[in-house]
């Protein structure tokens, strides 16, 4: 019955998304793939990846513009929540992680894509264009966690009691702590809430901090967001951390903005960064 909650506040998030969505179901090695994807079907396309447990519908704040100039396919990660389900053959090192992506584009028949991934969905994306930069038309960042520094300890010390004893009133407050209070979708949050404890998961791979060397002759287009308010890490640093190793980056510093909230932050300010 709580498995059904979760897929009923799925839904609800769903319907806050343009009227053209469509579910696609993709077929892998690994298993089926759930994405999302609205806009013009000939327009050029944009791979959206979530942050851990926040599913593809966590862009409904941005998708209505982004679709205006993108098809968009966002996408629910294999072995997270949401409605991709596991195949026989898992998911158990970074690259088999990479193929899957592979896989995926491979079955939209998309050639090329732009990326844009939040949070864990971002480590994903740069670890997906180091790798395949071929694949990777534009490359947008949204507060990367691991990728260019450190978690701040402070932030890991909260939300370890989650990793370890997830239950909803946690993940709740967690949220809550990170966003200082600020009022969060209750829709969207019924769904990482229910997610956290219920929905099923398999084994989270998580792609290793790139080395500086792994940037160099890496030149794709690449735009990081990072929240000024975040308390995963310190923005600055990081902003220096990214020009340190490319140095060609845009940076963007969302000064109100916090790590969970931005991919729902007000609609107008991010599209003007993904949209331009």
């Amino acid at each position: 019955m709580t498995l059904e909650k979760f897929y009923a506040a799925y839904d609800r998030v769903l319907r806050k998304w343009p009227a053209d969505t469509q579910a696609i179901d993709v077929n892998t090695v690994h298993g089926t793939t759930r994405i999302n994807a609205c806009g013009p079907v000939d327009g050029p396309a944009l791979v959206l990846l979530p942050g851990a447990g926040a599913t593809s519908t966590v862009w409904f704040a941005n998708v209505g513009a982004l679709s205006q100039r993108y098809r968009v396919y966002a996408v629910d990660l294999m072995g997270d929540v949401g409605r991709s389900v596991p195949g026989n053959q898992s998911i158990d090192s970074v690259d088999e992680l990479l193929d899957w992506v592979t896989a995926v584009l491979n079955e939209l028949n998309l050639p090329t894509a732009a990326f844009c991934g939040h949070s864990y969905g971002a480590m994903i994306a740069l670890a997906y264009a180091l790798r395949h930069d071929n694949r990777v038309d534009a490359l947008t960042l949204l507060d990367p966690n691991a990728c260019f520094g450190s978690m701040s300890p402070r932030y890991l010390l909260h939300a370890l009691p989650i990793l370890l004893f997830p239950n909803e009133k946690r993940q709740r407050a967690f949220v809550r702590w990170e966003t200082d209070g600020a009022q969060s979708d209750s829709d969207w949050l019924d769904v990482l809430a229910l997610g956290a404890t219920h929905a099923p998961t398999t084994k989270t791979i998580v792609p290793k901090r790139p080395k500086p060397a792994a940037f160099e002759g890496f030149d794709g287009r690449t735009t990081v967001v990072l929240a000024g308010k975040g308390k995963v890490h310190n923005a600055a640093r990081i902003e220096a951390a990214v020009h340190a190793v490319l140095p060609s980056a845009r940076t963007v510093i969302v000064e109100n903005a916090t790590h969970h909230g931005l991919p729902m932050h007000p609609a107008a300010e991010v599209n003007e960064i993904l949209l331009s």
